[in-house]
């Protein structure tokens, strides 16, 4: 396993997720963990920060396939699929968030129109090997 696939794997394990929330508060379990694959719900952001830089240094652009993530590295990809449709898309891990308890990832919303998203999605986030 490279050295990325370790780190996302960690940073995927039930123990990073069994409390989910920002700033270290203690939430309701909002997540869970099967075989890799993180299931939870997604909103998006956009308008309101496009143009602001992010927790990567990068300039937000709410029109980029990319996504904010509380754990994952800066830089990782992975595969969000929304459960409802079955529509797929790949991001790129630019940003930390969500910044509201119960959500498990923030899409941007190039992302969350892809995969046909209103304004929150029960979602399948899946880590892609570099």
């Amino acid at each position: 396993m490279s050295r990325v696939a370790l780190v996302i794997a960690l940073a995927m394990s039930p123990a990073m997720h069994a409390e989910a929330g920002s700033h270290g508060k203690k939430t309701a379990k909002t997540t869970r963990i099967l075989d890799g694959h993180q299931v939870g719900k997604a909103s998006w952001y956009g308008p309101g920060f496009h143009g602001k830089k992010t927790a990567s240094g990068q300039v937000f652009n709410q029109h980029a396939l990319t996504a904010a993530h509380p754990h994952l590295p800066l830089g990782s990809r992975v595969k969000v699929t929304n459960l409802k449709n079955g529509k797929e898309v790949e991001v790129t891990i630019n940003d930390r968030g969500p910044h509201k308890a119960g959500r498990i990832i923030d899409l941007s919303r190039a992302a969350a129109k892809k995969i046909a998203m209103g304004g929150q999605a029960q979602v399948k986030v899946v880590a892609i090997p570099n």
